[in-house]
């Protein structure tokens, strides 16, 4: 099935934020702190801008609460005199004209009264750095099974590392945007964002508003990879106090500098492993240290080191675990949801440390992860038994054979020994993700979802969750025509809008397909039911039914509805974090192979293989797209994409300076799939979107590793770094 908005997309027709017209409308601008720490001291609004004309809002035009909903409320909606990050917002100003509110914006002089910021998560803070709690933490979290320090004291076989990830920008094509206005007393919230209920339960809580008097909806979103998330709630709630102030339209828009200098990134991660081991490589004992650098607010970052720390040990058998996991405050621009949410970091160290492992065992990394895969009936970190029949050791040998590693082991020491200056190595990485919210979090979510019967026999899905890119639609539309026995084009999916969709759930955490989608089956198979037809009817009966419906209640809604049930057989305990973590988890192997010119240590990604299991693959088209561009995203985090921070302030915050790959940079990636449909998602589908971001670095790591004979562990591997190394080694 073609993509249902690839042609409004590829002709243009399609209509963002900022494609909306909007009469009478302001655009709304943003005054941030020039400072990561301190007290605000003056606001000077400088002469050479007629104020009179300029819409100003502060901290104390805020109704109710300054406050953003999401885990904590400690993030202010505008900064109350006090400041904890640079472009902290201070103020908003709103004119209709853009550049003149850029002018104004321009115009307004924040003055700090400094404070020693803390800046770096991985050294203690002083104490005049304390701001959070008695250390800083923001969130501790710990995962124990068996007893690791009689496993450590007892093994034949101890290997220490430690490793680091840096911060990554999403680089959605779209920025953050936003529009707001009043309609009949109704404040209605337009624009780009991920999640519509989040979104909305910010500006009821902010604005004092009931459900009544907000709507917020979903416009085409070009891009979101989690930073459209948590943080359209900010712009959204900016949008809405200028509207309201103003009492006209508010359009804001970030231009691409202000998106990258103030929206969230991925976290930073500093982890140490200690892993205890028998001489022939079996796992005995996984000590395990993760810490984050988690920005100047809470955000996401306990659900981000909760998913971390549960991906730490990977797919790996170890009776004995011990994961300590601390999310720390800084004065730096808070970080929050980025694709993976936490397990590329882990899971980059842990697949780096298995080659360390290797190298220090002197076992070849295959046969080192071969013998510590899980098999069906042993337990991850958490004690969640694996009972979903996948063969991972078949995952693993596909990628193998696709990738030639053999071969091409034996052509690189070849091709190696023959050259001066260029180097060739393969590295390999096996990982896996869970799907859906960890632990109780889809029970608390409760998500609901309609099917509506239309009075010409179509069917429209009413659903909050969105299409950013990832084939929603496209998904969601070939679930119910499967389903139902109808033809894709007598599919309609509806606007996600409060108003009239329910609360579904955040189009986050791999759990559009599996989760949703199986809601949509269940509703619609409930629409059947409700014009008296049985499982089996299909096509032209259903239709027909529908229709017939109609005739006979005249202006009644028709809907099958659904509402999420718990497979069975998951338990959680979120006190001692123990048990079945996620109802299913996707299974991967991806095999790199890069070319090292040591002249200039520039890092070339040649070849590139993903195997992986996800269920049953509903769209082939889709799915291999989603695994194309997760690896292309994993290879600019593994050797590019780095985040140049001076005083808490990003300073490569353009796409000129901020390298991500470009067409060149990206080689052919062979993408394979191994079914195993899983029973409770829809069509046998398991989670995909964020499992394609675990394995890329470590597998581009460990083959610049076998290629060059040093020994990365931080990305981005920027030929800088690299060439630092190979001095060291060489």
């Amino acid at each position: 099935m073609q993509r249902r908005e690839g042609l409004a997309k590829l002709t243009g027709r399609e209509r963002y934020v900022d494609d909306l017209p909007l009469e009478g409308a302001l655009w709304g601008m943003t005054v941030r702190s020039p400072a990561p720490r301190g007290r605000v001291s003056a606001v000077r609004f400088r002469p050479d801008v007629n104020w009179s004309e300029i819409v100003v809002v502060d901290y104390r035009d805020v109704p109710t609460a300054n406050e953003i909903l999401l885990i904590e409320r400690d993030q202010p909606v505008l900064a109350a005199g006090y400041v904890r990050h640079v472009h902290e917002a201070v103020l908003l100003v709103a004119h209709p004209s853009r550049e003149m509110a850029r002018r104004a914006a321009r115009a307004v002089d924040v003055v700090v009264a400094p404070e020693p910021p803390a800046l770096d998560f991985r050294a203690p803070p002083r104490p005049e750095q304390i701001q959070f709690g008695r250390d800083n933490v923001l969130k501790r979290l710990q995962i124990a099974k068996g007893d690791v320090e009689q496993a450590l004291a007892r093994a034949p076989v101890v290997v220490e590392g430690v490793y680091e990830t840096g911060a990554q920008e999403h680089v959605y094509l779209e920025t953050q945007g936003m529009i707001a206005w009043l309609e009949n007393d109704v404040l209605v919230v337009k624009g780009s964002m991920q999640c519509p209920y989040y979104v909305l339960n910010a500006l009821q809580h902010a604005l004092g508003r009931d459900e009544r008097r907000v709507r917020v909806i979903q416009t085409p979103t070009g891009g979101g990879f989690g930073g459209k998330e948590e943080y359209p709630s900010t712009i959204a709630l900016h949008a809405a106090l200028l509207a309201l102030k103003a009492g006209r339209p508010v359009k804001m828009v970030y231009d691409r500098p202000e998106d990258m200098a103030s929206t969230t990134k991925r976290h930073p991660s500093l982890v140490r492993h200690r892993t205890a081991l028998t001489t022939d490589g079996r796992l005995l004992a996984q000590d395990i240290e993760v810490v984050l650098d988690g920005g100047a607010y809470v955000t996401l970052s306990p659900v981000v080191l909760s998913r971390g720390i549960i991906h730490a040990a990977g797919p790996y058998a170890c009776d004995n675990v011990r994961i300590v996991g601390r999310a720390m405050f800084t004065n730096a621009v808070p970080f929050g949801a980025f694709r993976g949410f936490g397990a590329p970091q882990t899971l980059f160290a842990l697949e780096r440390h298995m080659d360390v492992i290797a190298r220090a065992l002197g076992l070849d990394p295959v046969e080192l992860r071969r013998r510590n895969l899980l098999r069906d009936g042993q337990s991850t970190a958490t004690g969640q038994v694996i009972r979903d029949g996948t063969d991972r050791i078949a995952v693993l040998e596909r990628a193998l054979a696709l990738s030639g590693y053999r071969e091409k082991q034996h052509s690189h020491a070849a091709f190696n020994a023959a050259q001066r200056s260029q180097r060739r190595g393969i590295g390999l990485a096996t990982f896996y993700h869970g799907a859906g919210f960890t632990g109780g979090g889809e029970v608390h979510l409760n998500s609901r979802l309609q099917v509506a019967g239309l009075p010409d026999g179509r069917v429209e899905v009413l659903s909050a969750n969105i299409e950013m890119g990832q084939g929603t639609l496209t998904v969601f539309t070939q679930i119910v025509a499967d389903r139902l026995g109808l033809a894709p084009e007598e599919v309609v999916i509806g606007e996600p809008d409060t108003a009239r969709v329910p609360n579904s759930g955040p189009t986050v955490a791999s759990r559009t397909t599996m989760v949703v989608g199986r809601l949509i089956e269940r509703a619609a198979d409930d629409l059947r039911h409700r014009v008296g037809l049985d499982d089996r009817a299909r096509g032209a009966a259903v239709k027909d039914a529908i229709m017939r419906w109609h005739r006979e209640h005249r202006g009644e809604p028709l809907l099958g509805e659904a509402v999420y049930e718990r497979p069975p057989g998951i338990a959680w305990d979120e006190e001692r974090y123990q048990g079945d973590a996620y109802a299913a988890f996707a299974w991967a192997a991806y095999v790199a192979e890069v070319e090292v010119d040591l002249r200039t240590c520039t890092t070339r990604v040649i070849d590139f293989v993903a195997v992986q299991e996800v269920g049953k693959v509903i769209n082939p088209t889709l799915a291999r797209g989603q695994v194309q561009g997760g690896v292309v995203q994993g290879l600019g985090w593994a050797l590019m994409e780095e985040c140049k921070v001076e005083n808490g302030a990003m300073i490569n915050n353009q796409l000129t300076n901020y390298i991500i790959p470009t067409s060149d940079d990206v080689p052919p990636i062979r993408v394979a799939f191994v079914e195993n449909p899983y029973p409770h998602g829809a069509q046998g589908a398991k989670g995909l979107g964020e499992l394609p971001i675990d394995g890329p670095a470590p597998a581009i790591l460990n083959a610049v590793a076998a290629a060059t004979g040093a020994d990365p562990r931080a990305i981005p591997l920027t030929a800088e770094r690299l060439m630092e190394i190979v001095e060291r080694t060489h």
